[in-house]
């Protein structure tokens, strides 16, 4: 299966791939912060040092795509894969602490990255500025889960071979390529043991290894079903949660992604039809990608075209699935879905450049989900049993093809087991801020009210115009780093938020109107 073809089934499997501020910073409650002992300072010029078990030493973290680096600070962390087989294979699993900017108070946050599959070492880059105020005085951890990145990946070769134009959503195709993942993973992996809740036993054993410190959780996408599911095993360690993106835990992942998906790029065009000389380019946005998806499915396409990451020619095929899932990665971020009504325009009209050119940046920090196993280890476990096919779902851009898809691997896969009460909602008065972008395509506002309702010391933010994963975006970042000093996330000034909105629809490659 040609790359950009499992890039974009990809894209459609995953539950993920950030001003001015009115507000000023409250004084912190009484309880609000944690004692500041200085246990977890560290003392400048050193080359190494001692928390917990653990030793430390001066490391350098690659960065995708770039010669830069990240200074950090890492350490061995060793886990079994199967808690139950005390001889059986051990784990070593990446980790990597990040010193605060300031002197450190004695919580640590813990960034938790999406997918299934996402590296949190590999995708701190995009996260640092995030969460810039809030590290101030705090380190940072990234442990990659088990899995993923360099902690065990449960990762497969790209198939060599195959028929280009074969549809990437085939059932029989699917299946053999399952069974050669499995084949090829089983070799150093038992793939029941590679599910949330061992990654949340893992963060616990990470604790407890540093001394048993206070973790402000921040979850992002995926990453908020295991903070989400921490809390619920481990409450004492948590002192906040911050879940952009969240994925409720009565959630089946893969559910309602056909429904999220229209229902934003819907919402999406609706500010289009706003603006008269949008609404006259493009009269009829939603109905394109429906004529789109039938041209191609037709008469797929090869297409030539500069990869906009490396400059270099090159060719692919186009078809209908493959759109779909490109449409989809569009929807996630303002300044590319502002880019879908003139690109899918260009497509019809038979210049498809637009469209698979822009897959080269679209797939950064998700080409890691290409042919990773670690979705279906989670997925199978987690949520296959509990899907069940809208027949709704079947006039709906996505289809429902992506679930027969995850059923027919899931019957290959095998399955962990999950707790009784995973799929229960966390409840308590942990403080918690749910972030939530009003034109997300997977994880919808909606989500988040369904957490919150739940809990007691809790807040959601929703920033209008936005799309998936919007921690970064204008302000937030410095409520992040409020509500982590003060765990007062009713008393926030969210005011800010407002300045975000939807960006103008691109009426050429030019721009937007004027």
């Amino acid at each position: 299966m040609k790359k950009n073809t499992r890039i974009a089934l990809a894209a459609a499997l995953a539950v993920l791939a950030f001003g001015y501020s009115k507000f000023r910073a409250k004084p912190s409650a009484s309880e609000g912060k944690q004692g500041t002992s200085g246990q977890y300072r560290i003392a400048s010029n050193v080359e190494s040092f001692r928390f917990g078990s653990f030793d430390f030493s001066a490391c350098e973290l690659e960065r995708e795509h770039s010669a830069a680096t990240t200074k950090a600070w890492c350490a061995p962390f060793q886990v079994p894969e199967n808690r139950a087989d005390a001889n059986g294979r051990k784990l070593d699993l990446k980790f990597a602490l990040i010193a605060s900017t300031q002197a450190a108070d004695d919580d640590f946050i813990v960034y938790l990255a999406g997918g299934p599959g996402q590296s949190a070492v590999d995708t701190w880059p995009q996260m640092a500025n995030a969460l810039g105020p809030a590290r101030k005085h705090r380190h940072v951890l990234l442990l990659d889960q088990r899995g993923t990145g360099a902690s065990n990946p449960l990762k497969c070769k790209e198939e060599q071979g195959e028929d280009e134009d074969a549809l990437p959503l085939d059932l029989e195709r699917t299946a053999a390529s399952t069974q050669r993942c499995l084949d090829e993973v089983s070799k150093f992996a038992d793939p029941r043991f590679y599910t949330t809740s061992e990654a949340v036993e893992d963060l616990e054993a990470l604790r407890q290894a540093l001394g048993g410190p206070k973790f402000d959780l921040v979850g992002v996408s995926y990453g908020t079903r295991v903070a989400q599911q921490y809390l619920k095993r481990h409450p004492e360690g948590v002192r906040s949660i911050v879940l952009d993106s969240v994925a409720p835990n009565e959630l089946a992942l893969g559910g309602e992604f056909s429904g999220n998906l229209d229902d934003a790029l819907k919402a999406q065009f609706a500010y289009c039809a706003k603006t008269p000389v949008c609404a006259k380019t493009f009269p009829d946005p939603y109905g394109d990608l429906f004529r789109l998806r039938a041209i191609l499915a037709a008469t797929p396409r090869e297409i030539r075209y500069a990869d906009p990451v490396t400059f270099k020619q090159t060719k692919q095929t186009l078809n209908a699935e493959s759109m779909v899932g490109l449409v989809r990665m569009f929807a996630y971020a303002p300044e590319t879905a502002a880019l879908v009504p003139h690109t899918i325009k260009q497509s019809i009209a038979g210049n498809d450049a637009p469209l698979l050119g822009q897959i080269g940046m679209l797939s950064q920090g998700i080409e890691a989900l290409v042919g990773s196993g670690m979705q279906l280890s989670v997925i199978c476990a987690e949520d296959a049993d509990r899907l069940s096919p809208d027949p709704t779902d079947a006039d709906t851009l996505l289809g429902t093809r992506l679930l027969e898809v995850l059923q027919r691997q899931c019957r290959i896969w095998p399955h962990g087991t999950r707790p009784a009460d995973f799929s229960e909602a966390v409840t308590g008065a942990t403080p918690i801020l749910v972030l939530e972008g009003e034109l997300d395509p997977v994880t919808p506002p909606r989500y988040g009210e369904q957490v919150v309702k739940h809990l007691s010391n809790a807040r959601l933010i929703v920033a209008r115009g936005q799309g998936h994963n919007i921690i970064g975006r204008g302000c937030l970042p410095k409520l992040v780093g409020t509500f982590m000093d003060t765990l007062d996330p009713k008393a926030l000034d969210a005011g800010c938020v407002d300045e975000l909105g939807p960006l103008p629809h691109f009426i050429d490659f030019n721009g937007a109107a004027p």
